[in-house]
């Protein structure tokens, strides 16, 4: 089922670890229409990129999202987040800044351990929040992208 412009509703169920643990990922009923807002946003940074991503982890269950030690008030349970690589782009830190730099809209961007790029969504138009956060050590985030080695 094609959501937006680049992007598959496949690509944002995919899992190994679902798969693995035999973990039902089909979005809850309502999540649908989350999910092809997130496109539309990932369409947005694809374009802003000019290179395709690969989404790592879109849409989890919660029963998905229990079994990987996710948080319970995860946006991912909610078809508001995305995780993403874009290789031929650059690391995600490079990634993050040209999507803070842009007017592509997020509430929340996160160089997860400059190994991938967290986005999430905005829950309404009035949500106008562009949290840009970093985390090197689990469970430990910084504001902004701080350089590192």
């Amino acid at each position: 089922m094609k959501l937006s412009k680049y992007f598959d509703l496949e690509e944002f169920l995919v899992s190994e670890s679902a798969a693995r643990l035999g973990i039902d990922n089909r979005p809850a009923s309502g999540i649908h229409l989350k999910l092809e807002r997130l496109a539309e946003t990932m369409d947005e940074v694809r374009e802003l990129l000019g290179h395709p991503v690969i989404i790592t982890s879109g849409y989890r269950s919660e029963a998905l999202n229990r079994a990987i030690g996710g948080v319970k008030t995860s946006d991912h349970i909610k078809g508001l987040a995305a995780d993403f690589i874009c290789p031929r782009f650059g690391p995600p830190a490079v990634v993050c800044q040209a999507i803070q730099d842009s007017p592509i809209q997020f509430r929340q961007l996160i160089n997860e351990f400059n190994k991938w790029t967290h986005i999430a969504i905005p829950l309404s138009a009035e949500d106008t929040g562009r949290q840009v956060l970093s985390t090197f050590t689990p469970g430990v985030y910084v504001p902004g992208l701080p350089v590192r080695a």
